[in-house]
C-alpha cells in the first residue's frame, strides 16, 4: 500500500503508482485486507488470474472494496491500493486515470468494471433482473403493497444466492444489506 506521502505500509519507498505489487483481497481468516478503513485512495481490483477488472477511488476504501466483493465475489483476488493523506479528488482521479491509462497501453481495452460492466461494480445488485416468470407475473398481477412485497421476496431469494457465492468465495465477514433498499428488488449494504 502506498500512502500519499511516497512510502508504502511496508515500510518502502515508491515514486510512482503502479499496478504492481499486489495483495490478496481477503486475508487467510476470510475478511477483507486490513488497514484500509476509512482511507482514502485508489484502489484496483484484479481476478484470480490477475485480469484487472476495475479501477475505482473512494473516501472509505475499505466499504467500497466490500460493496465491490458483493457485487462481483469472482472478480475480486487481488489488490493494488494507493492510499492519500487528505482527500483530494483531482489527485485521486489523476491516479486513476494513470492505472487506467497503464492498462489500456498493455492490453488495448479498458477493464470490464471501468467499461461495458460499470453498472454491476458501483450500483446495487438489481434483483428485479433475476425475477423468475412466476415472480413476474405475482409483481404484474398485484397492487402496489403487493408489488413490494414480491420484490422484497425477490431480493431475499437472490440475497441468498449472493451470501452462497461469498461463502463459496471465501468470505467470512458478517454481511447485512439495507432491508429499506429490498422493498425496492435492491442489495445493498447497509
Amino acid at each position: 500500500m502506498t500512502t500519499g506521502d511516497g512510502t508504502s505500509g511496508d515500510g518502502t519507498s515508491g515514486d510512482r503508482a503502479t499496478l504492481t505489487d499486489l495483495v490478496p483481497f481477503l486475508d487467510s481468516q476470510g475478511q477483507l485486507m486490513p488497514g484500509f478503513e476509512g482511507q482514502v485512495g485508489v484502489y484496483a481490483i484484479f481476478d484470480q488470474t490477475k485480469t484487472l477488472q476495475y479501477v475505482g477511488y473512494s473516501r472509505d476504501v475499505a466499504l467500497s472494496l466490500k460493496q465491490h466483493l458483493i457485487r462481483q465475489p469472482q472478480g475480486c483476488y487481488w489488490l493494488r491500493v494507493q492510499t492519500i493523506e487528505r482527500p483530494n479528488r483531482t489527485q485521486l482521479e489523476q491516479i486513476r486515470d494513470q492505472w487506467l491509462a497503464e492498462w489500456v497501453a498493455a492490453t488495448g481495452r479498458p477493464p470490464a468494471g471501468n467499461a461495458e460492466q460499470v453498472i454491476l461494480w458501483n450500483q446495487p445488485i438489481d434483483a428485479k433482473t433475476q425475477m423468475t416468470s412466476a415472480e413476474q407475473a405475482a409483481y404484474a398481477a398485484s397492487d402496489e403493497p403487493g408489488r413490494i412485497k414480491t420484490l422484497k421476496q425477490v431480493a431475499r431469494r437472490v440475497e441468498t444466492e449472493v451470501l452462497a457465492a461469498l461463502e463459496a468465495r471465501g468470505v467470512q465477514m458478517p454481511i447485512r444489506f439495507d432491508p429499506k433498499a429490498k422493498e425496492a428488488g435492491l442489495l445493498d449494504l447497509k
